[in-house]
């Protein structure tokens, strides 16, 4: 940690040990992977990544203690669970509909765009990227802070990169693999993703509720 190379080694590893353990980016990127292919991991990230780079710019500029707030983790808590509930109700609505094709030629322009706010939006919604970015995420911008603007730069290059090269990989491993996939199987993958993005939107939405519950008791 004591160099550029340190800070973006580190920041690389531990992005990836955060980004393979099992959450709504990585079931987004798997079901969609099974309809739009490889470029789904890479333009999901872009959303995430663009959304990061916000915060981190937010963060750099003091607004940690704004993010520790009970307050904002609770309202983070009910918002991301009221966004992964529509998310998750739309996918599963999107495997009642789809047809019995996997090609994924029909990944246009307006395609593209979705998946980015998509990133987008399911990072906003996970009240515990939020707390991360307010607790470990600061402690990285204050060894980093040091060095100046390459350090910063070091630390959210090496961050990003981990999330970019696992959810590309994911992609492309589903997106290989979805050429043996049948379409009952393709569907029913889709409806798994939908029913997980429900269980974890209830999930932060019922943390955000009882949080205030027993605040206001």
């Amino acid at each position: 940690m004591n160099s550029l190379s340190g800070i973006f080694i580190t920041s690389f590893l531990l992005a990836f040990s955060g980004a393979v353990a099992p959450g709504p980016v990585l079931t987004m990127t798997i079901g969609e992977s099974t309809r739009r292919g490889f470029w789904t991991g890479p333009l999901i990230i872009l959303g995430h990544g663009i959304l990061e780079l916000i915060l981190f710019g937010a963060v750099v500029l003091g607004a940690s203690r704004f993010l520790t707030l009970a307050a904002v983790k609770e309202s983070t808590s009910i918002l991301g669970g009221g966004i992964l509930l529509w998310l998750g109700s739309s996918m599963i609505r999107q495997s009642s509909r789809a047809g019995g094709s996997l090609s994924v030629a029909d990944s246009g322009c307006t395609s593209s765009k979705n998946l980015v706010m998509a990133g987008f939006l399911i990072s906003l919604s996970n009240p515990y990227w939020t707390i991360w970015w307010a607790t470990i995420g600061l402690n990285y911008i204050a060894l980093s802070i040091p060095f100046g603007r390459l350090g910063l730069a070091s630390f959210y290059c090496g961050h990003i990169l981990a999330d970019l090269c696992w959810y590309s990989f994911v992609s492309g491993v589903v997106a290989l693999g979805k050429r043996g996939i049948s379409p009952k199987i393709y569907h029913f993958i889709i409806l798994l993703c939908g029913i997980f993005l429900l269980i974890f939107g209830l999930y932060f939405l019922y943390s955000g509720l009882r949080s205030l519950i027993l605040i206001g008791a």
